[in-house]
């Protein structure tokens, strides 16, 4: 069809974007972590994207990274290398499925296309990066290579209090809402109604005006 022509540009613009957000600095640093993580069996990839996107296509390495964080409960049972495409996205399907589990939040998630059909491969880095992080901070003895790869998620900072002390805070006033010290309804009137106090003036002959 004649549109065709102008939407394939598009969309190759739009994928040319995408490919700028890829690091290969940070490709190298994962790497690194990969194999440390998971030992010299996973092998190693050429050293650009192409060789980064086949390395982890078929979902075998992402595999034994995921497991190897989990310890001795190894979530994926059965790894197989296999050439069917169907086999290959389930593996990458299962990396993501525990990889939430183990923490990861959903917007730093890559989509199986993203590395399957190399849609996407900085969301595949920041996914990992993500993960790198989680191990970095749980710190539960199955991070293996150098802590300062990853940043340290912050921590919550949770505090409990007793019942006693939640219900002593309901009865302070805070400052920043006014005081309450000294107040008095003296002088004051209901709504609508005149004050009806008469006053003495120096007027002689003991006169009062009403006021």
């Amino acid at each position: 069809m004649a549109n065709r022509g102008p939407a394939y540009g598009l969309s190759r613009e739009v994928q040319s974007k995408i490919d700028k957000k890829y690091d290969p600095e940070l490709e190298e640093r994962l790497v690194q972590w990969i194999i440390a993580q998971c030992g010299s069996g996973v092998g190693q990839p050429e050293p650009d994207k192409t060789g980064f996107q086949k390395w982890l296509k078929d979902g075998c390495v992402l595999c034994e990274l995921i497991n190897s964080l989990y310890g001795a409960n190894k979530p994926i049972k059965t790894i197989k290398n296999s050439t069917m495409a169907f086999k290959q996205m389930e593996q990458i399907s299962l990396f993501l499925k525990y990889a939430e589990a183990y923490g990861v939040i959903k917007t730093d998630m890559f989509q199986t296309v993203d590395l399957f059909e190399s849609k996407d491969l900085a969301a595949v880095q920041r996914t990992l990066m993500a993960l790198g992080s989680l191990a970095v901070t749980k710190n539960d003895g199955n991070y293996r290579g150098d802590p300062n790869w990853f940043h340290r998620k912050a921590q919550e900072n949770r505090r409990d209090f007793s019942e006693e002390q939640l219900s002593g805070g309901k009865s302070v006033i805070g400052l920043q809402m006014g005081t309450n010290k000294g107040a008095s309804q003296a002088g004051m009137t209901g709504y609508g109604r005149p004050r009806s106090n008469f006053t003495h003036q120096g007027l002689g002959f003991g006169r009062y005006v009403w006021i």
